[in-house]
């Protein structure tokens, strides 16, 4: 781990900030840039590596708890451009042949104000800081919402208003620490960052990183392609993961749900370690040794 950039440690906004500067410090063919703003108006960034046009993106810290996925994400940029700057090779695959004409695009977090209020409390939430330590916001290991208590990922534009029925039934009719999702599909900045993105840049497939379970869904509705799970399965062998289904209030209003039916292309998301969540930072380099492979080898798909 010498002179790594990305080690375990809680990774608040401001953190990710000054990892995201570091990397592109050290490594100048990363390109750095906002593609768009929390509700606070974070910078939600995005790390761009390689100029092809053939693109696949990696999205993490959706929920506030699981801001371990951020790191995980970062650490793969890293381990990538450390093999570039080397003879190209990264778990015996020729790296820097692979991603010929490829971009890979990072998106280390998706939620960096819901990250802030689980790891900083209510305080964190700035104008929401009232609604948000009434809800909840200073209980540990509660907060997974942004800062207006909507949870990003029930908040895409894929079966929502059957979702929003099954929340009610539920019992979640308002802003909540987890599970609300949005009086509207895109009814947030975090979410029409992400959806803006995918429809400018024509990506191939995506890979939402969650945690926890070892799972990885893979399907949503009539539009997911045949080549999905073929996809699936090739990452399962690689991780020891399970090839899995959601149910229940996770059925819908997902990043990678809206990925498939509006694109009609591959969309994963990879529920990283086992545990309960936010998962401690010495599971970090375990979770990173598994999962690896999968993730290089989803670069390359």
């Amino acid at each position: 781990m010498k002179n790594k950039i990305t080690m375990p440690q809680p990774a608040d906004s401001g953190t990710v900030r000054a990892l995201l500067a570091a990397l592109a410090g050290r490594y100048r063919f990363l390109e750095l840039q906002p593609v768009g703003r929390s509700v606070l108006g974070r910078d939600i960034y995005g790390v761009m590596l390689g100029g092809g046009r053939d693109r696949v993106l990696y999205a993490a810290a959706f929920h506030g708890q699981e801001w371990l996925t951020t790191l995980v994400l970062l650490r793969l940029c890293e381990d990538i451009c450390e093999a570039l700057c080397r003879d190209g090779q990264l778990s015996d695959m020729d790296f820097r042949r692979a991603i010929a004409g490829r971009c890979l695009v990072f998106i280390p977090q998706v939620n960096p104000d819901g990250v802030d209020i689980a790891l900083g409390g209510s305080r964190m939430a700035g104008p929401f800081a009232p609604m948000v330590a009434e809800k909840g916001g200073d209980t540990p290991g509660l907060w997974q919402a942004n800062a207006r208590g909507v949870d990003l990922n029930h908040n895409f534009n894929a079966g929502h208003s059957a979702l929003r029925e099954m929340e009610r039934e539920s019992g979640i009719d308002g802003p909540s620490p987890r599970r609300f999702g949005g009086e509207c599909a895109e009814s947030e900045p975090e979410t029409r960052a992400l959806t803006s993105l995918c429809r400018r840049a024509d990506f191939r497939h995506v890979l939402a990183l969650h945690s926890q379970g070892e799972e990885i869904y893979w399907q949503y509705g009539e539009r997911t392609p045949a080549t999905a799970r073929m996809m699936a399965n090739i990452f399962a062998a690689s991780s020891g993961y399970a090839v899995a289904e959601p149910s229940g209030l996770a059925s819908h209003g997902g990043f990678k749900d809206w990925f498939i039916e509006e694109m009609g292309r591959p969309g994963f998301t990879i529920e990283l370690g086992r545990g309960e969540n936010p998962l401690p930072l010495d599971d970090f380099e375990p979770i990173y040794a598994k999962a690896r492979e999968m993730l290089l080898l989803a670069a390359l798909m």
